[in-house]
Order: structure tokens, then C-alpha cells, then sequence
């Protein structure tokens, strides 16, 4: 009798084990595939690099455009991606929407690349953002919480190159990475209640973008 009850609690050991590892597993999704992406105000090309990288390329269009990933939601966790703009002054701004109701109503970070190393401080402090849409976009965030929800990058990127972005997303906070490095060039609280939605790739007014290498985890 006690044999079987010890089997039974290994088993329910085991297979809690088992749950928290599934829940856990990192999802690198097909990029390679356009018709995996719902686009929203922009068109996509999907090629491989030199390198053998797929990229993701969303093209330039007045106002912002987002690629959504089908049949893949995010909760809370990681997401890791690779990304690249451009130094042109207004024309560049890249990053991931998640957390995704409708093709408004979401959560996003983005970066400008055309600040990463301008001389000007001000502008340098404007190169990660976030922002909770439709309520809270940036130029609101700006003006009524102006340095708290956009910063500098905590390391020294080249604006026409491609980088690593590491974002992760916990009950009431949000945290960005760059590079890898460990200290968060962006650390705020969420500016809503959403707690699951749709994820994908954003790009902003005016502006195309590089995507690859995206790996979600939830947890």
C-alpha cells in the first residue's frame, strides 16, 4: 500500500515537473513564411541573409504598421529578438507589440535608431520606448511623465547595424536589454491590465525595419 502511494506522489512529481518545463519552453517561431504574419498597414519580404539568417523586412508606410504572428499569444516571460533600422532622423523605429487586443489596442517597445548616438543628449535619452496603446503613446508619456518611459540605450549601438533585444514582462513591470547586456537600458512599470494578447513586430510612422530570430517564452 505505501509502494503505491509513493508511485502515485512520484508520478504527480513528475508530471508538475513536466508542466512547468512545457510552460516554460522557449517558441522560436517560422519566420520563413510570410503567410504566418497578419500585416497591418505594411507589406513584408521574407529572404535569408549572407549569414543564413531569415529575415523579416516590413517596408516604409505612413503611420505605424505591425506584422502579427498567427496562433501565438503572450502572457508574461521573455522576448528576444533580433532587429535593425536605420540613422535617418524620423524614419526609423523598430521593436515588438504584444499583449496585442486589436490592431490598436496593445502594448509595444521600440527603439530609434537615428538617436542611439546622436551628439545631443536629449536625443540619445530618447532611443528605447515604451508605450500602452490607444491611451498612452509616446508623445503623451512625454509630456506627462517626461524621462521615465524612454531612456538611452546602456550600451553603445550602431544605429545602421543589427542588435539583440531582450524584453521581459512580469505582473507589473517591464524590463529591456540590449546586446547582453545585463543592466536594463529600459525599466518601468505597465501602464495597463492586459495580462495576454497577440504578439508581433512593430515598425512606426515612416518607417521600415529587420526582423529575425525571435524567441518567445512564457512563463
Amino acid at each position: 500500500m505505501h509502494k503505491k502511494v509513493n508511485i502515485i506522489i512520484l508520478t504527480s512529481i513528475a508530471c508538475f515537473g513536466l508542466n512547468i518545463i512545457a510552460q516554460k519552453q522557449a517558441i522560436k517561431p517560422d519566420l520563413s513564411n510570410s503567410d504566418r504574419f497578419q500585416l497591418v498597414n505594411r507589406d513584408i519580404n521574407v529572404s535569408i541573409n549572407e549569414q543564413g539568417k531569415t529575415v523579416v523586412h516590413l517596408n516604409s508606410k505612413p503611420n505605424n504598421g505591425v506584422a502579427w504572428i498567427r496562433n501565438i499569444a503572450f502572457e508574461k516571460g521573455i522576448i528576444e529578438f533580433d532587429v535593425k533600422g536605420k540613422n535617418v532622423l524620423q524614419q526609423s523605429f523598430v521593436g515588438i507589440a504584444f499583449h496585442g487586443v486589436d490592431d490598436s489596442t496593445f502594448d509595444a517597445i521600440y527603439f530609434r535608431p537615428f538617436n542611439f548616438q546622436s551628439p545631443d543628449t536629449i536625443r540619445r535619452s530618447h532611443s528605447v520606448q515604451y508605450v500602452s496603446l490607444p491611451q498612452y503613446d509616446w508623445s503623451v508619456l512625454r509630456e506627462k511623465y517626461p524621462g521615465k518611459y524612454e531612456s538611452a540605450l546602456s550600451r553603445t549601438i550602431d544605429p545602421e547595424s543589427w542588435f539583440h533585444a531582450k524584453v521581459i514582462v512580469n505582473d507589473d513591470n517591464i524590463s529591456v536589454y540590449v546586446d547582453g547586456d545585463p543592466r536594463p537600458s529600459l525599466a518601468v512599470k505597465l501602464l495597463t491590465n492586459r495580462v495576454s494578447g497577440k504578439i508581433g513586430f512593430w515598425v512606426g510612422n515612416n518607417s521600415d525595419g529587420d526582423f529575425s530570430n525571435l524567441v518567445i517564452q512564457n512563463n
